[in-house]
């Protein structure tokens, strides 16, 4: 009986660990064993992105092996932008200025939010980012939430971290980030 007992918790321990793996994002299960680009389509709150990388001419780039540390903002935080913005860039004729967007939201390493938080202690408060994209953004926390200050002054909070990639990690953020203009 001792061992059937101990067998069962083993078994709750175990399947509560697989469950807790890697969070949602957007009503899908994120697989660790996909690439960026094939967890991102199918999340329901990331479809301005998708199509944005899609645009952009990125798809390949993000499927690639990496490893990448994606900033991923949602829907709402594109629906911030000003009126029209997101169809601007979309356009054929605004794809460098997408891709500079678009590659300003990553960061070539697998930086998981304890990482993070390490180098933002380690900083005293603030650390630099580099970006793909030639941007330099400052992670910063509060109440334990990473948040990303970019180049011009937008603060945005992951909302969802620490999404793990068979190439990398994705955060999910509320607020697209901008280069110094």
């Amino acid at each position: 009986m001792k061992a059937f007992k101990l067998a069962t918790a083993i078994l709750a321990l175990t399947t509560g660990m697989a469950l807790a793996e890697n969070p949602m994002v957007g009503g899908a299960a994120m697989f660790e064993d996909k690439n960026i680009v094939e967890n991102a389509v199918n999340s329901a709150d990331h479809t301005t992105l998708v199509a944005a990388v899609q645009a952009a001419g990125l798809v390949e780039t993000l499927q690639g092996e990496g490893p990448f540390t994606v900033f991923a903002p949602t829907n709402d935080a594109f629906a911030k932008l000003p009126a029209g913005t997101v169809e601007t860039l979309l356009k054929p004729e605004n794809k460098d200025q997408l891709v500079k967007i678009l590659t300003c939201h990553v960061v070539a390493a697998n930086a998981l939010s304890g990482d993070i938080m390490g180098m933002i202690e380690a900083d005293g408060g603030e650390h630099k980012v580099a970006t793909v994209g030639g941007c330099e953004f400052t992670v910063m926390a509060k109440d334990a939430v990473v948040m990303i200050k970019d180049g011009m002054g937008n603060v945005a909070n992951v909302t969802i971290a620490d999404v793990k990639q068979s190439n990398g990690v994705i955060h999910v953020i509320d607020t697209v980030l901008l280069p110094a203009m």
